[in-house]
């Protein structure tokens, strides 16, 4: 592509902000669904109690690091050169950090943790035998402890959810990364809004006889206007 294309650049910014954003939002979407189910039996003729755990629940860590991550591409929006470096790079770091934490493994120990936690104030769940399974596939074993006492089975959701975050997160970290290497070719927000620049050189000079009333001072404007004379005329 020739460097004469000047709308190559914004465009690129552009396309690199989406992916960014769009990574991050697949990160809190998919921590917001259901990752694991933990499934809870009951004497007769009471029933069974089925609890759902998101990823939030389970991985706190990948939400807050999206939504920081977004915060950060409005910065890189906003700043220019090394600003924009630090920032883009900023992004990149907090993408890695979410793909880290979704990445990790899940077993049924943490859902039931997380169960537990989340019903009875964070109280620990104990016990051997509880059956665990790799992340995206749906299982069931059954669990030596329960919660409240009761015997529990923890099944994955089908649909991997985990997948989808680290996906996301890996799309974070293309983008600041992206943006960090060019930071200084891609295009700036207007400036139309800055201050405009003094031109340098020393000021300019009006020749005497031709200052008009900018070579007067505050009195004698006055005094000509209350003579009725014009101040702007030349002395």
């Amino acid at each position: 592509m020739s460097a004469g294309n000047p709308g190559r650049p914004r465009r690129e910014l552009t396309l690199l902000l989406l992916l960014g954003a769009a990574g991050a939002g697949l990160v809190l979407l998919a921590t917001r669904q259901g990752w694991a189910q933990v499934q809870t039996a009951a004497p007769r003729p009471l029933p069974a109690s089925v609890t759902t755990e998101t990823g939030q629940a389970l991985v706190p860590a990948a939400g807050a690091l999206a939504l920081a991550a977004l915060a950060g591409l409005a910065a890189v929006l906003a700043t220019r050169r090394t600003l924009r470096r630090i920032a883009a790079g900023v992004v990149a770091a907090l993408g890695a950090g979410a793909a880290v934490a979704v990445s990790t493994g899940i077993s049924a120990a943490d859902v039931l943790a997380a169960a537990s936690g989340g019903s009875q104030g964070g109280s620990a769940v104990t016990g051997s035998g509880i059956g665990s399974t790799t992340g995206g596939s749906t299982s069931a074993g059954p669990a030596g402890s329960a919660l409240s006492g009761l015997p529990a089975h923890v099944v994955f959701a089908a649909f991997p959810w985990r997948w989808v975050a680290l996906a996301g997160a890996l799309a974070v970290v293309a983008a600041g990364a992206w943006l960090a290497w060019h930071a200084l070719r891609l295009p700036v927000m207007s400036s139309r809004f800055d201050p405009p620049a003094r031109p340098a050189g020393p000021e300019p000079t009006v020749p005497a006889g031709s200052r008009g009333y900018q070579g007067r001072d505050t009195a004698a404007i006055w005094e000509s206007l209350s003579r009725g004379e014009d101040p702007t005329g030349p002395e």
